[in-house]
Protein backbone atom coordinates (compact mmCIF):
# COMPACT_ATOMS: atom_id res chain seq x y z
CA UNK A 1 0.00 0.00 0.00
CA UNK A 2 1.30 3.45 -0.84
CA UNK A 3 1.95 5.81 2.06
CA UNK A 4 0.17 8.67 0.23
CA UNK A 5 -3.07 6.69 0.33
CA UNK A 6 -3.07 7.10 4.13
CA UNK A 7 -1.99 10.72 4.54
CA UNK A 8 -4.34 13.69 4.25
CA UNK A 9 -7.11 11.67 2.61
CA UNK A 10 -9.82 14.04 3.89
CA UNK A 11 -7.99 17.31 3.23
CA UNK A 12 -9.16 19.15 0.15
CA UNK A 13 -7.04 22.31 0.56
CA UNK A 14 -4.47 24.02 2.75
CA UNK A 15 -4.15 27.70 3.51
CA UNK A 16 -1.24 29.22 5.40
CA UNK A 17 -2.52 31.79 7.87
CA UNK A 18 -0.97 35.11 8.72
CA UNK A 19 1.22 34.95 11.81
CA UNK A 20 0.32 36.98 14.90
CA UNK A 21 3.41 39.12 14.34
CA UNK A 22 2.44 39.84 10.72
CA UNK A 23 -1.10 40.74 11.82
CA UNK A 24 0.23 43.13 14.47
CA UNK A 25 2.55 44.70 11.89
CA UNK A 26 -0.32 45.20 9.43
CA UNK A 27 -2.57 46.66 12.13
CA UNK A 28 -0.24 48.18 14.75
CA UNK A 29 -1.21 49.75 18.05
CA UNK A 30 -0.45 53.43 18.31
CA UNK A 31 1.34 54.81 21.35
CA UNK A 32 -1.98 56.26 22.51
CA UNK A 33 -3.61 52.84 22.17
CA UNK A 34 -0.83 51.22 24.18
CA UNK A 35 -1.26 53.83 26.92
CA UNK A 36 -5.03 53.31 26.94
CA UNK A 37 -4.62 49.56 27.38
CA UNK A 38 -1.98 49.94 30.09
CA UNK A 39 -4.14 52.42 31.99
CA UNK A 40 -7.20 50.16 31.79
CA UNK A 41 -5.22 47.14 32.97
CA UNK A 42 -3.79 49.15 35.85
CA UNK A 43 -7.27 50.34 36.86
CA UNK A 44 -8.59 46.78 36.78
CA UNK A 45 -5.66 45.57 38.90
CA UNK A 46 -6.30 48.35 41.42
CA UNK A 47 -9.98 47.40 41.69
CA UNK A 48 -9.20 43.70 42.11
CA UNK A 49 -6.58 44.49 44.77
CA UNK A 50 -8.89 46.83 46.69
CA UNK A 51 -6.95 50.03 45.92
CA UNK A 52 -9.87 51.42 43.89
CA UNK A 53 -13.32 51.42 45.53
CA UNK A 54 -15.30 50.97 42.31
CA UNK A 55 -17.00 47.79 41.21
CA UNK A 56 -15.58 46.19 38.06
CA UNK A 57 -18.28 45.35 35.52
CA UNK A 58 -17.42 43.31 32.43
CA UNK A 59 -20.34 43.16 30.03
CA UNK A 60 -21.04 42.61 26.40
CA UNK A 61 -22.43 40.18 23.88
CA UNK A 62 -21.76 36.45 23.96
CA UNK A 63 -19.89 36.75 20.68
CA UNK A 64 -19.22 39.55 18.22
CA UNK A 65 -20.80 38.83 14.84
CA UNK A 66 -21.20 42.35 13.43
CA UNK A 67 -18.38 44.90 13.86
CA UNK A 68 -20.74 47.84 13.25
CA UNK A 69 -23.12 46.62 15.94
CA UNK A 70 -20.16 46.12 18.29
CA UNK A 71 -19.03 49.71 17.73
CA UNK A 72 -22.56 50.99 18.34
CA UNK A 73 -22.74 48.97 21.55
CA UNK A 74 -19.34 50.35 22.61
CA UNK A 75 -20.46 53.95 22.03
CA UNK A 76 -23.56 53.40 24.16
CA UNK A 77 -21.56 51.61 26.85
CA UNK A 78 -18.97 54.41 26.93
CA UNK A 79 -21.72 56.95 27.65
CA UNK A 80 -23.09 54.79 30.45
CA UNK A 81 -19.59 54.18 31.83
CA UNK A 82 -18.93 57.92 31.97
CA UNK A 83 -22.21 58.52 33.81
CA UNK A 84 -21.39 55.86 36.43
CA UNK A 85 -17.60 56.23 36.61
CA UNK A 86 -17.58 57.23 40.27
CA UNK A 87 -19.16 53.87 41.25
CA UNK A 88 -18.38 51.45 38.42
CA UNK A 89 -15.53 50.70 36.05
CA UNK A 90 -17.25 49.24 32.99
CA UNK A 91 -15.26 47.14 30.52
CA UNK A 92 -16.71 45.80 27.28
CA UNK A 93 -16.38 42.08 26.76
CA UNK A 94 -15.24 41.37 23.21
CA UNK A 95 -15.16 37.73 22.17
CA UNK A 96 -15.05 36.44 18.62
CA UNK A 97 -15.77 32.72 18.90
CA UNK A 98 -18.55 30.40 19.98
CA UNK A 99 -16.58 27.79 21.95
CA UNK A 100 -19.57 25.82 23.25
CA UNK A 101 -21.40 25.75 19.94
CA UNK A 102 -21.14 22.26 18.50
CA UNK A 103 -23.38 22.82 15.50
CA UNK A 104 -23.65 25.97 13.45
CA UNK A 105 -21.66 29.16 13.19
CA UNK A 106 -18.33 29.07 15.07
CA UNK A 107 -17.71 32.80 15.29
CA UNK A 108 -16.40 35.84 13.47
CA UNK A 109 -12.79 34.70 13.20
CA UNK A 110 -13.69 31.25 11.89
CA UNK A 111 -16.42 32.32 9.46
CA UNK A 112 -16.54 36.13 9.21
CA UNK A 113 -19.11 36.26 6.43
CA UNK A 114 -21.43 33.71 8.10
CA UNK A 115 -21.64 31.81 4.81
CA UNK A 116 -19.60 28.68 5.47
CA UNK A 117 -16.56 30.02 3.61
CA UNK A 118 -14.36 29.80 6.73
CA UNK A 119 -12.11 32.64 5.57
CA UNK A 120 -10.10 32.65 8.81
CA UNK A 121 -7.54 35.14 7.57
CA UNK A 122 -10.28 37.67 6.75
CA UNK A 123 -11.76 36.98 10.18
CA UNK A 124 -8.43 37.74 11.84
CA UNK A 125 -8.16 41.02 9.92
CA UNK A 126 -11.71 42.06 10.80
CA UNK A 127 -11.21 41.17 14.47
CA UNK A 128 -7.91 43.04 14.77
CA UNK A 129 -9.32 46.12 13.05
CA UNK A 130 -12.34 46.07 15.37
CA UNK A 131 -10.15 45.76 18.46
CA UNK A 132 -8.10 48.75 17.32
CA UNK A 133 -11.27 50.75 16.71
CA UNK A 134 -12.58 49.84 20.16
CA UNK A 135 -9.40 50.73 22.01
CA UNK A 136 -9.28 53.98 20.03
CA UNK A 137 -12.66 54.88 21.52
CA UNK A 138 -11.12 54.85 25.00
Amino acid sequence: MQKDALNNVHISAEQVLITPEELKNQFPLSADDENEIATARNTIANILQGRDHRLLVVCGPCSIHDPDAALDYARRLKTLAADLSDQLYIVMRVYFEKPRTTVGWKGLINDPYMDGSFDVEAGLHIARRLLLDLVGMG
